[in-house]
C-alpha cells in the first residue's frame, strides 16, 4: 500500500539561460511550492527557448486525498493553476501536468499510471534571474539518469514545512533497491525519510546525476522506503504527447556535486 509524500528523448538544444548565482539565488531545486493549499518541495529547474520552469510532483495538484495515487484515474487540478513558487515576486502557472495529460490520452498502461508525476511550473519572467539551477547542499545536477543500480547512493532534499524551516533536516542521503515497474519507480530508503510536504523533492544517484522525483511514501509491504519516480521516463512522456514541451529541457547546476553525509 502507498500514499503520497511522491534512454529519456533528447530534447532540442538552446543556449543555457543566465543563471544567478547559487549563493544569492531565491529560486532553486528544495524551494517549497504551494498548489491551492498543498505544499510540496521543487525538484530540478528546466528551460526551453522561451521560459523557464520549477518542477514539483504532478500529484501536489491533485485533489482526491493521500490514498488517490493513480495519475490516470485520480482527480486534478486544470493546467493553468497558479502555484506559490518560494522566494518568486509573481505566481507561476502550472502549464504541464502528467496527470492531466495522461487523462486526456487515456493512457492504459499501470506502472505509467502509477509513476508518472511530473508537472511545470512556468515563472513568470521577472522572476527569472532569481533562479539557479544547483540543487542545495549537494550540489547538481551533473546530467540526467535512466534509473539506480541495487543499493546505489542517492541524496535528496526535502523541504517539507513540518521541518518548521530547520534547513540542516533538509539534506538527506541513502540508498536504493534499484528501478523497478518496468524502469517506472526506485524504491529508496533515506535518513530521514520523506514526509509530507517533501513530496516532488528530486532525488540524485551516486554520480549527481537527477534520476528522479518522490512520488510515494511506501506503508506496506516496505514501511519507511520512498518511491520516486524516473525522471528520464516523465521527461521522455512529456516530449513524447505533448508538442508544447517537446523543448524542454533538464537545466544542471552550476555547483560541483558533492557526495557525503549531510553533516
Amino acid at each position: 500500500m502507498v500514499a503520497f509524500a511522491g534512454v529519456a528523448a533528447i530534447a532540442p538544444a538552446r543556449s543555457t539561460p543566465q543563471w544567478a548565482p547559487a549563493a544569492s539565488a531565491a529560486i532553486h531545486p528544495g524551494v517549497q511550492t504551494m498548489t491551492q493549499g498543498a505544499q510540496c518541495t521543487a525538484n530540478f529547474i528546466y528551460f526551453d527557448s522561451a521560459n523557464v520552469y520549477i518542477g514539483q510532483a504532478a500529484h501536489c495538484s491533485g485533489t482526491g486525498g493521500n490514498t488517490a495515487t493513480d495519475g490516470c484515474s485520480s482527480p486534478t487540478l486544470p493546467v493553468n493553476t497558479q502555484v506559490t513558487v518560494q522566494g518568486a515576486s509573481h505566481p507561476g502557472v502550472m502549464v504541464y501536468n502528467s496527470w492531466a495529460t495522461m487523462q486526456a490520452l487515456h493512457e492504459k498502461d499501470a506502472n505509467t499510471c502509477a509513476f508518472n508525476d511530473l508537472a511545470l511550473v512556468k515563472l513568470d519572467p521577472s522572476d527569472a534571474a532569481k533562479v539557479n539551477p544547483s540543487v542545495p547542499h549537494w550540489g547538481g545536477p551533473t546530467g540526467l539518469a535512466t534509473g539506480t543500480g541495487f543499493l546505489e547512493q542517492v541524496y535528496t532534499y526535502g523541504n517539507s514545512e513540518l521541518r518548521f524551516g530547520i534547513s540542516l533536516l533538509s539534506p538527506k542521503v541513502g540508498f536504493s533497491l534499484g528501478s523497478d515497474s518496468g524502469g517506472w519507480n526506485n524504491t529508496v530508503y533515506t535518513l530521514t525519510p520523506g514526509i509530507p510536504g517533501d513530496s516532488g523533492s528530486g532525488f540524485l544517484n551516486s554520480k549527481g546525476q537527477a534520476f528522479g522525483i518522490l512520488s510515494t511514501v511506501q506503508i506496506l509491504p516496505l514501511a519507511g522506503a520512498n518511491g520516486v519516480g524516473t525522471l528520464a521516463l516523465e521527461l521522455n512522456y512529456m516530449h513524447s504527447h505533448d508538442s508544447a514541451f517537446s523543448g524542454v529541457q533538464l537545466a544542471n547546476g552550476t555547483e560541483p556535486f558533492k557526495a557525503g553525509l549531510p553533516l
